[in-house]
């Protein structure tokens, strides 16, 4: 047995920090509390270093009876999830800020970080659970950290939701267990395609329930727009970007690892999925006027848009990359767009942005970026993952879904034109404070992110180089 620690440093980094900064929390007072967020910082560069030594000496390799892999997919995954971290950290210092649970919040976001982090790796169906308890459970809590009404709400829903989906994929891991006789994948692989069809159709529905739950796609997407609108916005941030990128990863590599021969036509039903998703986001965030929920829904839709490398796991040679690429092209531009959210406060509808061209020009252009990025126009990273995908699509022989994918991109235009739009028009109208920010730590995350984005689809070429690796079983 491989028990290697130092392939875990990312890891352990984020959990020790946490437990550190827990402790540190309880006896620093108020006024010193932020210490605890340079340590969660301090983590997530010490995790990036570390990743960063990884793929250059190129140690591919799987940890603890297997049930952990250290390869392309988790270096690549372990780079985004910190690196969002960061940005999430950086745009949460002023909501924060003097806030009597602080240190709280901090350690509850180094927790679910790393179960986002577990859930990249996760080789065994055993870890994937472990990994999708330790990322939900305190996530469940930070959306309510406000404790005010919508937050009570949004985390009640998300709750509510995540543990029926939760006990529904625990049930798939034993229905899988018992028809495998295994939980490992490489195993798994070898004695499920000789397995009960419908025993291995419904374990499989029973588990990706739960992964589609941590991505908001339909039919578990329900929680998303609630969740969305009533929590603080970097929390919102969080909940749709971080979780897409650890349980996307995880479904690629359960299905590339575990179910590859099997008789069940799970393409087929993540390519409905998928077609489904992104359609749905799309028609629901035409007419919304609060900017979260508008976000909200865009997030689905982007989910819909990935869920297609899903869907041609084993059926294109560029699903892998194709994946990888597009997950950090989005998380850098979704998180863009909710900094500048969080940056303005008092900002909470469409019309609420009138002028802001001419009042907070620096906001103004991260914003353009941001949505016109998620859109999917050049140069952003978005546009050649959404191009990398859409042709990984065709490559696997669903050319309708692909169809459907550039329909849904030109139609999501309309409402990200009705954000902005306003933007550039003048208006004496509104209130004076309506512009005012929160601080320059938001605004900041803010042109990092969008100067990220810019550099994902300038360099995009040298992501998808990296990302061609494989994957360990």
């Amino acid at each position: 047995m491989n028990e290697n620690l130092a392939a875990l440093i990312p890891e352990i980094a984020l959990l020790g920090a946490a437990v550190i900064g827990l402790l540190a929390g309880s006896w620093l007072p108020r006024r010193r509390q932020w210490l605890v967020a340079v340590l969660a910082a301090a983590a997530c560069v010490t995790g990036l270093a570390a990743t960063a030594v990884t793929m250059t000496t190129d140690r591919e390799q799987t940890v603890f009876a297997a049930a952990f892999a250290v390869d392309t997919a988790t270096d690549i995954g372990r780079l985004i999830v910190l690196a969002a971290l960061l940005l999430i950290i950086g745009m949460s210092v002023e909501t924060v800020r003097g806030h009597k649970r602080e240190a709280e919040y901090w350690v509850l976001l180094l927790m679910t970080g790393a179960g986002t982090l577990a859930l990249i790796g996760a080789n065994d169906l055993l870890m994937l659970f472990a990994a999708y308890l330790l990322a939900s459970v305190p996530a469940y809590t930070l959306a309510g950290f406000a404790k005010d009404a919508p937050g009570t709400e949004a985390a009640l829903k998300y709750y509510l939701m995540g543990a029926l989906l939760g006990i529904t994929m625990l049930a798939g891991t034993a229905l899988l267990y018992s028809a495998g006789h295994a939980t490992h994948y490489s195993d798994l692989a070898q004695t499920l395609p000789s397995a009960p069809y419908g025993l291995v159709a419904v374990g499989l529905v029973g588990v990706l329930a739960g992964l589609l739950f941590k991505v908001g796609a339909v039919p578990a997407h329900f929680w998303v727009p609630d969740v969305t609108d009533g929590a603080p916005a970097p929390v919102a941030a969080y909940v749709t970007t971080l979780p897409k990128v650890g349980a996307l990863i995880a479904g690629y590599r359960l299905l590339h690892q575990a179910m590859a021969d099997s008789d069940v036509n799970w393409p087929l039903l993540l390519a409905i999925l998928a077609a489904v998703t992104m359609t749905l986001g799309n028609l629901a965030a035409f007419f919304q006027t609060s900017v979260k929920r508008l976000l909200a829904y865009s997030t689905i839709s982007q989910v819909g848009y990935l869920l297609m490398a899903l869907a041609v796991t084993t059926r294109s040679d560029t699903a892998q990359r194709s994946l990888l690429l597009y997950l950090a092209a989005y998380a850098a531009t979704n998180l863009g767009a909710f900094a500048v959210v969080t940056a303005l406060p008092r900002a909470r509808t469409l019309t609420d942005y009138r002028g802001l061209a001419r009042r907070r020009p620096g906001l103004a252009a991260v914003l353009v970026v941001c949505l016109l990025g998620l859109v999917g126009t050049p140069p952003t990273g978005v546009f050649l993952g959404k191009l990398e995908i859409f042709s990984a699509t065709i490559d696997g022989d669903y050319t309708w879904l692909a169809v459907l994918a550039v329909a849904n991109t030109v139609a999501s235009l309309f409402y990200y034109l009705r954000w902005l739009g306003p933007l550039f028009l003048t208006t004496d109208t509104a209130p004076s404070d309506t512009h005012a920010g929160a601080g320059r730590w938001p605004a900041v995350t803010a042109h990092l992110a969008a100067a990220l984005s810019l550099a994902l689809g300038i360099a995009g070429q040298a992501v998808l180089t990296v990302a061609e690796g494989p994957l360990l079983s």
